[in-house]
């Protein structure tokens, strides 16, 4: 039966085979993070519990920031563009002028650095996990890194 339509087997053995492909698949776009594994899920939970026992006062628990007075997180340049440093303010602050969206924010912003390297992992991975970003999961290893080399400057 399939020597005499060689076409067809080949076909439906292709069939097959990009059947057995699509179903190893997770159904993301390559360039999406991922954000399905337990580990994912535990630092996101831990980083929000900490987000708003934290930062929350000041950035409020939507992101938004407050007024002129604070920056937001959601829809923020910043965030997008400097993300060792927003991992660098999380442990040792800033004080002086931040510029956010084109607009000056001058209150300083304390550091916490009673917060452990897990700590700032957790937090990072909620709030570049949040709103509008979409970042995956921050490793402690690159957050011991990223904070050895601020601590440096």
């Amino acid at each position: 039966m399939f020597n005499r339509h060689p076409v067809a087997v080949s076909c439906l053995l292709l069939a097959a085979l990009c059947f057995v492909l699509s179903s190893c698949s997770n159904g993301k776009n390559n360039n999406e993070p991922d954000t399905s594994s337990v580990k994912f899920d535990q630092y996101y939970l831990q980083g929000q519990a900490l987000y708003i026992n934290h930062c929350s006062n000041c950035h409020q628990k939507n992101g938004t920031g407050l007024g002129r007075v604070y920056p937001p997180l959601d829809k923020s340049d910043f965030m997008n563009e400097h993300f060792e440093e927003a991992i660098c303010l999380m442990r040792y602050g800033k004080t002086g002028e931040i510029i956010v969206n084109g607009n000056n924010y001058v209150q300083g912003m304390p550091g916490i650095p009673s917060l452990t390297d897990l700590e700032i992992a957790e937090i990072a991975t909620y709030i570049f996990n949040t709103w509008d970003h979409k970042k995956g999961i921050i490793e402690v290893k690159d957050v011991s890194r990223i904070l050895n080399s601020c601590k440096e400057k």
